[in-house]
């Protein structure tokens, strides 16, 4: 599985740190920054997730209010 972070759309609610540690705040910035993303396009930031972590990834994805995370399947389908 692969998520993937808008970073542009991002409001810093902060609610996908609470959910999974994959996510950390950025204050200075009033955004989560994608721990270990790598940036795919402007503003968008993708890493894999590990496969311990894909419930937490999906409820991160699921708590952002603005939907700027999605995640993918392995075969690249959107899941959240």
């Amino acid at each position: 599985m692969r998520v993937e972070f808008d970073r542009d759309t991002c409001i810093g609610m902060y609610q996908c740190v609470a959910e999974w540690d994959g996510f950390e705040k950025d204050a200075d910035a009033g955004k989560a920054v994608l721990v270990d993303g790598e940036e795919t396009e402007d503003g968008v930031f993708s890493r894999e997730i590990p496969e311990d972590a894909e419930f937490d990834a999906k409820f991160a994805a699921r708590s952002c209010p603005v939907d700027a995370i999605r995640v993918y399947d392995d075969d690249g389908e959107q899941v959240v």
